[in-house]
């Protein structure tokens, strides 16, 4: 496969965005693995949990609700989350702190369980986050896809991002730019199509030494 130079998607970004002083403002930067580590485990299942919530809905509206989340859910510490019953849990749902969706409230309690089980047999759950190589992201994101309530789609990824773990994204943008140069020709969300994309973003790392959540990013700005 041969794959445009990354210095030439660098160029054209700053192009369309004002040069390189105002290119690189707009650019966020992953944590290093042990910044990353420093993060506590009930923060990662309050990350998910939020891109749950948000996904549909204006995201500032589960902003503005989210202390009232911290307190419904004891700061979602994931032991007292494993030891909420049923009954509680549907009480839960109800509480006007919230908002009330139970489909999506029980994710919490499931994701709680996956980030239990990592607890078990890796440490803690951030560790096991720090410790995936970005080289294989697609890896992490099929695990919280099939281990995790509601984590596929850009869900998992985007919270990912957000807690700032090395990541490439398929937003539109992206997406659209792998598809006009013949990366990916499948859904976005197939397993070729992840496998495809990893492959070019390897090679642009490699290429320029930049982290994949620059690249990423440059790749988007330099069509947009």
């Amino acid at each position: 496969m041969q794959y445009e130079l990354f210095q030439t998607i660098y160029d054209r970004a700053t192009l369309r965005h004002g040069g390189i002083k105002a290119l690189e403002s707009k650019l966020n930067h992953p944590l290093p693995a042990k910044e990353l580590s420093q993060h506590s485990d009930d923060r990662w299942l309050a990350a998910f949990s939020q891109k749950v919530f948000q996904s549909g809905i204006n995201w500032q509206v589960v902003r503005n609700k989210w202390p009232g989340f911290e307190e419904v859910f004891f700061g979602f510490d994931i032991e007292k989350m494993l030891l909420i019953h049923d009954e509680m849990w549907e009480e839960k749902a109800k509480d006007t702190r919230i908002i009330r969706n139970f489909g999506k409230v029980m994710t919490i309690r499931e994701n709680a369980i996956m980030i239990n089980e990592c607890q078990t047999s890796h440490g803690s759950f951030t560790d096991f986050i720090a410790n995936w190589p970005s080289s294989d992201i697609i890896g992490l994101w099929a695990y919280l896809k099939k281990h995790g309530a509601r984590l596929g789609g850009n869900t998992g990824p985007y919270t990912l991002r957000a807690m700032g773990k090395d990541s490439f994204l398929l937003t539109k943008d992206v997406e659209g730019y792998l598809r006009k140069n013949g990366i990916i020709t499948t859904g976005r969300d197939t397993q070729s199509a992840w496998k495809a994309a990893q492959n070019a973003f390897n090679h642009w790392h490699q290429e320029s030494g930049r982290s994949y959540t620059e690249i990423s990013q440059c790749i988007a700005l330099s069509v947009n």
